[in-house]
């Protein structure tokens, strides 16, 4: 019977880091118009290992005045138009969201220095539920999208925001 109590003992004793598991980011990148540009943008892949929807509620990094969790729509005139997702964006349980140039993204907002290829940043994203979790970004001007006829990020993006270039 003490063996049978220890053995439940311990089990339970698991269960609060199981249900802690850690996001996983992959492959992520940082890009910006140009050299003068005052915004710019990060995307990666973002794994959620757990049996639990999770959410990222917000994003934060030294490099510029503001971040904030991004997308694209499409509004009733058929243009793209970027959109704060205040709300966060969602991580199914066992899923990967991808945030890629033209649809979800982390932006920066007043950047604070040049987004310079070669370079790095760290950015730590905050969950609903699970751990914040901080990762290395490097710059990366050169990359192209995944996917075709996406606007390069940046391009008119201050002025969708109100702060020109």
């Amino acid at each position: 019977m003490y063996l049978k109590s220890l053995a439940i003992a311990g089990a339970i004793a698991l269960l609060p880091s199981l249900s802690l598991a850690q996001m996983q980011i992959t492959d992520p990148y940082a890009r910006a118009a140009s050299a003068m540009a005052i915004s710019g943008a990060a995307f990666m892949a973002v794994t959620n290992p757990t049996a639990t929807d999770d959410r990222i509620v917000a994003a934060r990094s030294d490099i510029a005045e503001r971040v904030e969790l991004h997308t694209h729509v499409q509004n009733a005139d058929g243009m793209m138009q970027m959109i704060h997702l205040e709300d966060g964006i969602p991580l199914p349980a066992g899923e990967t969201v991808v945030l890629e140039r033209g649809g979800l993204h982390v932006m920066f907002l007043g950047l604070r220095q040049p987004l310079n290829s070669g370079d790095a940043f760290t950015l730590t994203l905050e969950f609903e539920t699970a751990e914040p979790l901080t990762v290395n970004v490097p710059v990366d001007l050169d990359r192209m999208p995944a996917h075709g006829g996406a606007t390069p990020h940046g391009a008119g993006h201050g002025a969708m925001h109100g702060t020109g270039g």
